[in-house]
């Protein structure tokens, strides 16, 4: 190197080094030396690289790493110039066949790039380079996401640790320069690089890893993924399985809790979201936690985070309260009680409007007693309106006149004025968007409206009458609404309304009933089929109604220019017809018109193709669709009744709802208390809730948990404790898990390989038995065999016991004894002597010299 010149230098640097063919075999071999010889690594100086060959130094690179060889990979980078894309794809290699040593030697490497204005986010525009298109890694996969997608925790933690993160990817409505170039340059890179990075995001270690609550970034993931599978429906499938994980991850998130403890503070936590803090501020019943993380996963639809038995259990507790021997007891003696309750619901609701605190006032606190309370209220609802429906009928005369009197057909309105109050408490202590994110809620205002729609038309016609017959001008309007039978009465007469609004809102009413049949296992399973059944139905009738209209339109057509068929030529008419035809109720002669052979015989193929579509096709398929969920529910129906009682019990823990309908309309002194209790704490700001303290986690490092030395500001609170001990929990079930299943992948190659043994055993056996009947006179040549038998299974004795087996990037070496020399020997001799004559003859001397040549 000494004798070099100048130009000499600026020769070997500026040349090209073009790929060795022989490279390959010799990383195949392992041989150091050969490598460094085809490299020309003697000068110390980099070379470049020729940019026609680039696919064949990423092949060389990628197999060192495959097959564990630091050193050449070391030679390779050091002799050899690689720019970032060939280091991202040995990287992603390296992750792959997690080696964390050979990560990290790359990631040093990259950090020596730095310098040349080498960024991390440089991984995720990949995608605008056509030289990793012959790649076996998809677009945007970037090494942490790989990591991730694989659940490599030490690689994750590595990555992280050097700044490398995946950024979320944007809405799939922007417009942003990046997006747009993204899509343009190339739309399927841009979409799978979005699944893959969102693969990433899902994964557990990187939850795990990255997130300060692992499980609150699960659920929103969850909710996100949720959304995305419905705007891009083509990737559906791919979005439904990572939100499927997200639950899976926090189930077993939960799993980790060791005591009650740590169970009610995750629970009973949700912060550091909006949402979540109007879940934390809403009160429930005094010595009930607010369960607001519980309460987030039943909004997000967490079905298996909620029928978890940890939360499961938990919700048991607090909905029996004291009486800890609910659960347990017979349904005779539920039956029982409820109907006690039923009976005597106005002297209990009169104890508790006296004395709220007394021992029974608290009893009736309890959840299930305020469920079986409320229940018995709404029972009594239901009795009302069968009552006025009953004297409606036997004064039939009487209402069916302008003379009735409205205090007869009203009792039901004393309910409907408590419902009405029950739901603007519900509205003000849940808020307005959480209390619209149950479809009973809707159901019940709309309810409520049309029952005092139908109560302020009455009032009106009552008060219009009076009013009216007051002015001597207006007496005929006035005999109108005084006077007038009901068959004079017009299309639009507000009574007529209102009592098609009571027939309605009686119909609902008596549906609303099925809202508290989740408290049973068997009902509630029904309910929800029934619920999956109607959504089915309404599917359905979207079809219906195009294809039923299409033949409307068809054969209303055909028959208007004719007036011979009466029911057929008016668009009422014909729908009536057609409506009873999918029901076989319609008479087939209709569509009947002998002296017009032309317009009969169109009109009967018309009739022919909707009898076949309607009643033969959609009907079936609609009954198809119908078994087909009422199986799913069936099939998963402890998840999907749990859930439902899950929100079912939580309604009922709610505080300030316990008086039942129509008591709650009458003042309580308690109520009075509250409202002075909060004038006064709003003066005087005193009265403010502490937050509990708790004993730090034991199971994490102190230095990471009270790093401010335990009290004070610097102590980590006690719900950031817990999550982060879940967490570590959780990665070291993961590590034993891998470690075991690593453990198990050999020892069941170890025992593939003792049954290649034994069948070999089996074999040489064999061959043994039929050498003794060819050769019974040379028993020498048997006595041979019999020592290389003997030879081979020693070799193979108590292989599985040995301490290096888990050692897969180490052959399996065994020992070679003198006498197994021998017998191999022999052995040797033996096949010699069973060589067929040949016709080429060998001489004693040429024969013992190849045996010795052999040994």
């Amino acid at each position: 190197m000494e004798n070099l010149t100048s130009d000499n230098w600026r020769e070997i640097v500026n040349k090209k080094l073009h790929f060795p063919p022989e490279l390959i075999l010799a990383i195949q071999e392992g041989n150091m030396a050969w490598v460094d010889s085809l490299l020309s690594l003697g000068d110390g100086i980099i070379r470049q690289l020729d940019e026609s060959e680039d696919r064949l130094w990423r092949e060389a690179l990628n197999l060192s790493i495959r097959l564990g060889s630091e050193d050449i990979m070391t030679s390779l980078l050091l002799g050899v110039k690689f720019d970032f894309r060939q280091i991202h794809e040995a990287l992603l290699v390296a992750v792959d066949t997690n080696q964390p040593r050979f990560v990290k030697h790359l990631l040093d490497r990259l950090d020596l790039e730095k310098g040349n204005k080498m960024d991390v986010r440089s991984f995720s525009m990949a995608i605008f380079d056509h030289s990793i298109d012959d790649s076996q890694f998809a677009p945007g996969v970037t090494p942490l996401t790989l990591a991730c997608q694989k659940d490599l925790y030490e690689i994750v933690m590595m990555l992280t640790q050097r700044g490398h993160d995946i950024p979320l990817p944007h809405a799939i409505s922007c417009t942003c320069l990046e997006c747009n170039n993204g899509r343009q340059y190339d739309l399927l890179k841009f979409s799978l690089s979005r699944i893959n990075t969102y693969r990433g995001i899902a994964s557990r270690a990187y939850l795990s890893i990255t997130s300060e609550d692992a499980m609150l970034s699960a659920f929103h993931l969850s909710k996100e993924l949720r959304k995305l599978s419905k705007k891009e429906p083509e990737f559906k499938p791919q979005y439904l399985a990572l939100e499927e994980l997200c639950q899976e991850f926090a189930v077993e998130l939960l799993g980790m809790c060791r005591n009650q403890s740590e169970v009610s503070t995750i629970l009973n936590s949700a912060e550091g979201d909006s949402e979540d803090e109007e879940l934390d501020e809403q009160t429930f019943e005094e010595g009930i936690p607010n369960l607001a993380r519980l309460r987030l996963a039943v909004n997000y639809n967490q079905k298996q985070f909620v029928t978890h038995p940890i939360c499961q259990q938990v919700l048991s507790s607090i909905w029996c309260g004291s009486l800890s021997g609910w659960r347990g007891s017979r349904t005779t003696w539920k039956l029982l009680v409820s109907l006690g309750i039923f009976l005597t619901m106005p002297v209990l609701c009169l104890i508790y409007w006296i004395a709220p605190k007394s021992k029974l006032g608290k009893l009736l606190k309890v959840p299930v007693i305020k469920f079986l309370l409320h229940s018995a209220s709404y029972m009594w609802f239901l009795i009302a309106l069968l009552t006025e429906s009953i004297f409606m009928e036997i004064y039939r005369t009487e209402f069916a006149s302008r003379n009735q009197n409205i205090l007869h057909n009203s009792l039901h309105m004393v309910w409907v004025a408590g419902f009405f109050w029950f739901e603007c408490k519900e509205v003000w202590i849940e808020g307005l968007k959480s209390y619209f994110l149950d479809l009973w809620n809707i159901l019940d205002m709309m309810v409520l409206s049309m029952y005092l729609a139908s109560f302020t038309l009455r009032i009106l016609i009552m008060l219009k009458g009076y009013f009216l017959c007051q002015d001597s001008s207006t007496q005929e309007l006035c005999d109108y609404f005084t006077n007038t039978v009901r068959e004079n009465w017009r299309q639009e007469d507000p009574q007529l309304i209102a009592e098609t609004l009571f027939a309605v809102t009686s119909m609902l009413s008596f549906t609303r009933l099925a809202y508290i049949l989740p408290a049973h296992e068997s009902l509630g399973t029904l309910q929800i089929s029934m619920g999956r059944m109607i959504d089915d139905m309404m599917r359905f009738m979207f079809i219906l109604m195009i294809i039923g209209t299409a033949f409307l339109c068809g054969i209303n057509n055909i028959y208007v220019p004719y007036v011979i068929s009466p029911h057929l030529g008016r668009l009422n008419e014909t729908f009536n017809f057609l409506f009873w035809t999918m029901f076989g109720m319609a008479n087939q002669g209709y569509v009947d018109m002998p002296d017009y052979a032309l317009a009969e015989f169109v009109g009967r193929i018309f009739y022919g193709i909707f009898t076949l579509l309607i009643v033969i096709v959609l009907l079936n398929m609609l009954i198809a669709m119908i078994s087909n969920s009422f199986q799913r529910i069936e099939d998963d129906a402890d998840v999907e009744w749990k859930f439902a009682r899950s929100k079912l019990y939580l309604s009922y823990f709610r505080e300030g709802l316990t008086m039942p309908v129509p008591f709650n309309i009458i003042p309580s002194p308690k109520a009075f208390f509250y409202i002075l209790r909060g004038i006064f704490q709003k003066i005087c700001c005193c009265c403010q809730k502490k937050a509990p303290e708790y004993p730090p986690i034991t199971s994490v490092s102190s230095n990471a948990m009270n790093s401010g030395g335990g009290q004070g500001e610097g102590r980590v609170p006690y719900r950031l404790q817990v999550t982060k001990a879940l967490v570590h929990r959780y990665i070291e079930a993961a590590r034993r898990e891998f470690e075991e299943s690593t453990r198990k992948d050999v020892g069941n190659r170890i025992t593939e390989l003792n049954k290649v043994v034994g069948r070999l055993h089996t074999e040489m056996k064999d061959f043994q038995q039929k050498l003794k009947w060819q050769n019974k006179g040379e028993p020498d040549q048997a006595n041979i065999l019999g020592k290389y038998i003997k030879g081979a299974k020693n070799n193979f004795r108590d292989f599985d016991k040995n301490e290096a087996m888990g050692c897969e990037n180490v052959g399996l070496r065994f020992s070679t004894h003198p006498e197994e020399e021998k017998s191999k020997a022999d052995e040797d001799v033996l096949m010699e002597e069973e060589e067929p004559e040949s016709p080429v003859e060998i001489h004693p001397g040429e024969q013992s010299t190849a045996q010795t040549a052999d040994e």
